[in-house]
C-alpha cells in the first residue's frame, strides 16, 4: 500500500513538474505584431539577440491599424510594434482598449509626395491633396499642410485639427481623405499626397525625395514617437523588458541609420 502511494505521489509530481515546464516554456516565445516596412524588418534583426536570452520570436505582419491593437487587447499578440503614442492613446479612448507604451523606439517624419503634380509651386486651384483618414494621422498631414502654407487652420487646433479646421483654403485645394495604407497606392491618381513613414518606406520612397516634411522637432518627435504597445499590466514583464533591450541596441540604431536614410530616426 505504501508502494503504491509513493507511485502515486511520485506520479503527481512528475506531472506537476512537466507542467511547470511545460508553461515556463509557452512564455519563451514574444508574439508580437507588426507593418512590414521599418518595423518588421527592424524586429527581424533581433531575432538572433532574443533567441541568445531564451526567447523565440513570433512576428505576425498586419497592413492595417486596427487588428493589431485589438490583437494584443484580447490577448493574442503580446505586443505590436507599428504606431506613433499618439495613434495609441486615441485608440484607447474612441475603441475602449487598455493599450500602454512599454518603450519608444524611434520616429517617422511624416511626407508630402508628388502625385501628377511635381512640385507644391505646380499646384493649380482645386488640386486634390491626399491625407490619412484616420484622427491623429489626418491632423498631422493637415499641420504639414499648413506648415507648408497650403492652408491656415484653426488657431492652436494642434492635433485636434480636422478638415472642418481649415479656415483658409485660398486655392480651394480638394482634401482626399484615404486609408493611410492606401496612400502609396494611390499617390498618382491625386496631385500630391501625405504618407505616413512606413508606408512610404514600404512603397520604396524616399523621405529626401518629399516636396515637404514636417519639421523634426521636439515636440513632434515627442508627438509621434512609434512604441512597444502592450495591454496594460504586462509592460514590466521579463519577456517585454527583454524585447526593449535587444531594440534599443547599437546593432540597432546602426541598422536605422545606415538602413532608412533619414525616414526613420531612432530616439534611445
Amino acid at each position: 500500500m505504501k508502494r503504491r502511494s509513493f507511485a502515486l505521489t511520485l506520479a503527481l509530481a512528475l506531472l506537476l513538474l512537466l507542467t511547470a515546464c511545460g508553461g515556463k516554456e509557452d512564455k519563451t516565445t514574444i508574439k508580437i505584431g507588426a507593418t512590414p516596412a521599418p518595423h518588421e524588418e527592424i524586429l527581424e534583426i533581433i531575432k538572433d539577440d532574443l533567441a541568445s536570452e531564451g526567447y523565440t520570436l513570433e512576428i505576425v505582419e498586419y497592413n492595417d491599424y486596427i487588428q493589431p491593437n485589438n490583437s494584443v487587447e484580447d490577448g493574442s499578440l503580446d505586443a505590436n510594434y507599428f504606431q506613433h503614442i499618439t495613434y495609441m492613446n486615441e485608440f484607447n479612448e474612441s475603441s475602449g482598449t487598455h493599450l500602454v507604451n512599454a518603450a519608444g523606439i524611434h520616429y517617422e517624419p511624416i511626407g508630402l509626395y508628388a502625385g501628377k503634380c511635381g512640385s507644391l509651386a505646380e499646384l493649380q486651384d482645386g488640386a486634390q491633396i491626399a491625407v490619412p483618414n484616420d484622427a491623429t494621422n489626418e491632423a498631422r498631414a493637415l499641420l504639414l499642410l499648413e506648415q507648408e502654407g497650403l492652408v491656415k487652420l484653426t488657431d492652436g487646433i494642434g492635433l485636434k485639427a480636422t478638415k472642418s479646421d481649415i479656415t483658409e483654403n485660398p486655392h480651394n485645394y480638394e482634401i482626399v481623405e484615404l486609408e493611410a495604407s492606401q496612400l502609396p497606392a494611390r499617390l498618382q491618381d491625386v496631385d500630391v499626397a501625405v504618407i505616413n513613414g512606413n508606408y512610404a518606406i514600404d512603397a520604396g520612397l524616399k523621405v529626401s525625395d518629399a516636396l515637404a516634411v514636417e519639421a523634426a522637432d521636439g515636440a513632434a518627435a515627442e508627438a509621434y514617437v512609434n512604441v512597444i504597445a502592450v495591454k496594460e499590466g504586462n509592460e514590466n514583464s521579463a519577456a517585454i523588458q527583454a524585447l526593449i533591450k535587444a531594440l534599443k541596441s547599437d546593432k540597432v540604431r546602426t541598422f536605422i541609420e545606415e538602413t532608412y536614410d533619414g525616414a526613420v530616426v531612432p530616439l534611445f
